[in-house]
């Protein structure tokens, strides 16, 4: 709670404060700080929630901040950004610096592949990763590349998945994801994040208002976490491959 207080002080004597703690402390400590010391005062400060997710494995619960998209998402001027690679952390970080204002930077725990093409990250711009015309994938964060991994086994199987990059959750990138679901007709959003209030919704709210679409979310299922090797915690948990592959042929054939 202090460190945003200092953060915010700083921002108005001209510096870019980035902070940094675990999702499940900031923003879930220091919630009401953000509230008004940042995002109320339009204060230029860049918050970082690492170990997000139940990814984080052995800590356990406790400190597994699956509820983190939701808080910030719901509050007026904060980006909400969830960088699915180191690279894309990178350029992710950089456009956090250049924007005017409250950022929110979601980040994971697990050495994960490094995979990101070489492009600029822009705030607001969701990116096609593969193209297809069975079904839309949305992820964010490290799901990502199992997106990218299920929509490999998938191909030869017939089914051709449009898998997109959701790096950007607020502002939703309404236009790129329309385009894709006009094409499939149907579209699952992976996140390892409480299914409720999540990038998942965010998307299902848009496309409720702009364009209806028979979507399913795959996410945390109103529960805690549990402590573990994180690949054994995302089996329990439904995140792992051959359960988020279940899942979207399950909704293909609904």
């Amino acid at each position: 709670q202090n460190m945003i207080g200092v953060a915010a002080g700083l921002s108005f004597e001209g510096f870019v404060p980035f902070t940094s703690s675990y999702a499940t402390f900031s923003p879930g400590r220091s919630w009401e700080q953000i509230r008004v010391s940042v995002c109320l005062s339009k204060a230029n400060v860049k918050i970082i929630g690492g170990h997000a997710g139940v990814a984080t494995g052995f800590n356990g619960p406790s400190h597994q901040g699956t509820e983190d998209l939701a808080l910030m998402r719901v509050l007026p001027n904060m980006i909400v950004l969830a960088p699915c690679d180191a690279a894309q952390a990178e350029m992710v970080v950089k456009a956090a610096y250049s924007h005017s204002g409250p950022v929110y930077i979601r980040a994971t725990r697990p050495d994960t592949p490094n995979f990101t093409k070489a492009n600029d990250f822009e705030i607001g711009k969701a990116y096609v990763y593969r193209e297809g015309e069975s079904i839309t994938i949305c992820a964010c964060g490290i799901q990502v590349y199992d997106a990218l991994m299920v929509a490999e086994e998938l191909s030869n199987e017939g089914v051709e998945c449009e898998v997109i990059n959701v790096s950007s959750i607020k502002p939703l990138d309404s236009e790129i994801i329309i385009k894709s679901v006009e094409k499939t007709k149907k579209i699952i959003t992976f996140e390892d994040h409480q299914i409720s209030s999540g990038m998942g919704s965010a998307i299902a709210e848009m496309l409720g208002e702009r364009h209806p679409t028979k979507i399913k979310r795959v996410g945390i299922n109103d529960r805690f976490g549990m402590s573990g090797q994180w690949g054994k915690v995302y089996q329990k948990m439904g995140l792992d491959r051959s359960s988020l592959k279940k899942a979207v042929v399950d909704w293909l054939h609904e």
